[in-house]
C-alpha cells in the first residue's frame, strides 16, 4: 500500500497515531500487501533469513516481496533477528506486517510489505536456525549480519580462529552461536537429505559469497567434518556474490506518526529508506529462487565490478563525509555534504582517486551513478547521521582504502584524499592524547576501538600516533610499509589537531589536485 502527504491549502484533522488500530491482517483488509501472494503457512516458506534489521526489511525483502507480486511462489521468509527483540515482538504482534517510509524529493510514501511468516532469534534459540538449514522446504538463506558476521580475520584474510565467539564454536561444533558456526551445522545436518541450498550473502562485504563459502569450508576443516558433508557443500550449496545499496537511516519516533498519517494505522515496526535500491546478484540458484528480475533486482556475471563501483564511488567518500562532518559537528550526512569544503573533497576522491582504479560494468553509467549519488547525499529527509555511516571502520575502511591507494602508490602517486580519510577516521574514533573530536565523532563505535586504543596510548605526537596504527596493520600491512603514505596520514592528522578538519581537507585537496595535473 502507498499513501501521499496531501498536498493542497485545506488543512486536513490527523487522527492521533494512539488512536488507530494497529496494523495487522485485520486492519490492512483495504490495505494492498507487498508479497502477500506468499503462501501464509510458515512450513512453506522458502527463504530463512539471518539479521532481522532495517536493512533487510528495507531492501532484500521489498525486492522479495515485488517479485512475489509479479510471480507467485512459496517464498515467504523465516526471519531470525541477531539478539534483539525490538524488531520481533512487535512484527510478531502485527502478523508480520510492517511498513516502509520511503523518502525522496518528489513527496512521502508508505508501502506495507507482507513477506515475513516466522520469526526467531539466533542468541535465545541458535538450533532453531540449524533446524531451518536442515529442513528441506527451505531453499535459499539470505544475510544481514555486518561485516563482523563473516569472523574473517583482518590479518590473515582466513577464519578469525582468534576470536572468542569462533574458538568457542570450534570447541563445540554441534552448539554453534556464531553465524559461520551455525550455517556450518546446519549444512552438515542438511547433507544427509542431499537437497541442494544456497546462502546469499546481502552485507557490504568484498566477493561476500565467496568469503562465506571460505569461512564456513574452514569451519569445517577445523572440526574435522566428513568427507560427504565436505562434498555436499562443494558440489550441492551455492554461494552466489550480490552487491547491495540502499540508505536506510534509523526510524525516529515521528516515522510511526508519518505512518499513521499516509495509512491511517499505526506501525511499531517501520523502517526508513530513501527511493533509490539497487541488488545485483550472481543467477546461481540450485534449489530455484523468487522472481527476482522481476522484482527490481540486476542478474550480472560482473558483480565484483558493481562491488567496486558500491566501495569506492559510494562507500569510501561516504566515510570521508561522515569523518570529517563529524568533526566539524555536523550530526547528518545531509548537513555535513552541504559544507563546501566537505563536498569538493569527497568529489575528488571519487574522480581522481576511486574512479580510475575501478574496471566499470558493462553499461553502468559512471557520471549519472555520481550524479544520483550528490542527491542521495543531500536528502535532508533521510537523516543520516554521521555517527551511523562513521561506526565499524575497522570493518569497513580495510576493504575500502588499501587497493585504491596502493594503486596510485605503486605508481608514484600519493592518494593524498584516502590518506585524509584514514586521518579523519584516526581523530574520530582513536583521538590522539589532548584532542577532543566532538560528540558526534565521540558517538562513533568500532569492535577494534580499545585495542587501538592502547596501542595509541604509547605515544605522544599525532604523526607517532598515525604511525603506530597503521603499523598495527589496521588497514592493511602492505599498505603500512608505504613510509610516504604513513608520513602523509601522521602529516594530515597533525592538521586535524592543531588547525581543524577543514584545513586538513584544504591541504589534501591541494596535493591530490597537484597529483592529478
Amino acid at each position: 500500500m502507498s499513501g501521499a502527504v496531501p498536498d493542497n491549502d485545506q488543512e486536513v484533522p490527523v487522527p492521533s497515531p494512539d488512536s488507530l488500530p494497529t496494523l495487522g491482517r485485520a486492519s490492512a483488509r483495504r490495505l494492498p500487501l507487498l508479497g502477500a501472494s506468499a503462501p501464509q503457512d510458515p512450513s512453506r516458506a522458502g527463504i530463512i533469513h539471518l539479521g532481522l534489521g532495517a536493512f533487510h526489511r528495507a531492501h532484500g525483502a521489498v525486492h522479495t516481496a515485488r517479485a512475489l507480486a509479479a510471480e507467485e511462489g512459496d517464498w515467504g521468509i523465516i526471519g531470525f533477528a541477531n539478539r534483539s527483540r525490538s524488531v520481533v515482538d512487535p512484527m510478531r504482534a502485527q502478523d508480520g506486517l510492517y511498513s516502509v517510509l520511503e523518502l525522496a524529493d518528489t513527496g512521502t510514501r508508505a508501502d506495507v510489505v507482507d513477506v515475513h511468516r516466522g520469526f526467531g532469534i539466533m542468541a535465545e534459540d541458535p538450533q532453531a536456525v540449524v533446524r531451518e538449514i536442515a529442513t528441506a522446504q527451505r531453499r535459499i538463506l539470505t544475510l544481514t549480519v555486518s561485516e563482523g558476521g563473516y569472523s574473517v580475520s583482518p590479518r590473515t584474510g582466513h577464519l578469525d580462529v582468534d576470536s572468542a565467539a569462533i574458538r568457542r564454536d570450534l570447541e563445540d561444533p554441534a552448539n554453534p552461536r556464531s553465524v559461520i558456526g551455525l550455517l556450518a551445522r546446519g549444512l552438515a545436518e542438511r547433507a544427509a537429505s542431499g537437497e541442494p541450498f544456497t546462502v546469499l550473502p546481502c552485507d557490504n562485504v568484498s566477493s561476500a559469497g565467496q568469503t562465506a563459502r571460505q569461512m564456513v569450508t574452514e569451519f569445517l576443516d577445523h572440526t574435522s567434518a566428513p568427507d560427504d558433508v565436505l562434498a555436499y557443500v562443494r558440489d550441492q550449496v551455492a554461494f552466489p556474490d550480490a552487491m547491495v545499496d540502499r540508505i536506510v537511516p534509523a526510524s525516529t519516533p515521528g516515522t510511526s506518526d508519518q505512518v499513521a498519517e499516509l495509512l491511517g494505522v499505526r506501525d511499531d515496526a517501520p523502517v526508513r529508506a530513501e527511493k533509490f535500491s539497487m541488488w545485483v546478484m550472481e543467477d546461481h540458484f540450485p534449489a530455484g529462487r523468487p522472481a527476482w528480475d522481476r522484482g527490481g533486482v540486476i542478474m550480472s556475471d560482473e558483480v565484483s565490478k558493481y562491488e567496486q563501483v558500491k566501495l569506492r564511488i559510494l562507500n569510501g567518500p561516504h566515510s570521508l563525509i561522515a569523518y570529517l562532518g563529524a568533526l566539524d559537528g555536523r550530526a547528518t550526512i545531509p548537513a555535513s555534504f552541504e559544507q563546501d569544503w566537505i563536498a569538493e573533497s569527497t568529489l575528488a576522491l571519487i574522480r581522481d582517486e576511486n574512479l580510475p582504479t575501478i574496471d566499470l560494468p558493462s553499461g553502468l553509467d559512471a557520471d549519472g551513478y555520481i550524479e544520483d549519488l550528490t542527491h542521495r547525499w543531500h536528502n535532508h529527509d533521510l537523516g543520516h547521521r554521521t555517527r551511523q555511516v562513521g561506526s565499524d571502520g575497522s570493518m569497513r575502511l580495510p576493504q575500502r582504502i588499501p587497493t585504491p591507494a596502493l594503486f596510485h602508490l605503486e605508481q608514484g602517486r600519493m592518494p593524498a584524499l584516502l590518506a585524509l580519510t584514514v586521518a579523519a577516521w584516526f581523530a574520530c574514533v582513536v583521538p590522539p592524547r589532548g584532542f577532543e573530536p566532538g560528540e558526534q565523532a565521540r558517538a562513533m563505535s568500532d569492535p577494534d576501538q580499545a585495542r587501538l586504543q592502547e596501542i595509541a596510548s604509547r605515544v605522544d605526537t599525532p604523526a607517532q600516533h598515525a604511525r603506530a596504527l597503521l603499523e598495527s596493520g589496521c588497514l592493511s600491512e602492505q599498505l603500512a610499509q608505504h613510509e610516504d603514505f604513513v608520513v602523509a596520514v601522521g602529516e594530515l592528522l597533525t592538521t586535524i589537531v592543531t588547525s581543524g578538519p577543514r584545513a586538513a581537507a584544504a591541504d589534501a585537496l591541494a596535493a591530490s589536485l597537484k597529483e592529478n595535473r
